[in-house]
């Protein structure tokens, strides 16, 4: 068990980190990029996204521990420097920043529902539809 808090750690970490260094410089061009850290208070939403990475890491390697999952540490990075990143670039309202909350959390479940249904329809095989099971 500590080896599974200690993956889920280290990802959130992880994603957080890359998300708030790459806040401090602009991504792209001045008229299109990614803006640098808007000014203001960074620690709140280093908090909230640090706990959506939790919870994002933690769904994702539940599945993991039950089913092959593809790239389930990526995808938390991903997921958690994407929100981390976009977040400290625009310092969203609280209502926003929800749904990106919302949507982080989505696309864990997806993935791991992805990989939970892969499973599922691995182990049923070709079925007859014949009631004696042949072909």
């Amino acid at each position: 068990m500590w080896r599974h808090a200690l993956w889920v750690a280290g990802v959130v970490v992880l994603g957080v980190g890359l998300g708030w260094a790459g806040s401090l410089f602009r991504i792209g061009p001045e008229e299109y990029g990614l803006p640098p850290a808007a000014p203001g208070e960074v620690w709140p939403y280093l908090a909230v996204w640090a706990a959506t990475g939790v919870a994002v890491a933690a769904v994702l390697r539940a599945t993991a521990a039950r089913v092959p999952v593809y790239a389930p540490g990526r995808i938390a990075v991903v997921l958690a420097f994407l929100g981390t990143r976009i977040s400290l670039g625009w310092r969203p309202e609280a209502l926003v920043l929800g749904v990106f909350i919302a949507a982080a959390l989505t696309a864990a479940v997806a993935w791991s529902a992805f990989a939970l249904r892969g499973r599922r329809v691995e182990g049923e095989g070709i079925r007859s539809s014949r009631p004696d099971g042949r072909r």
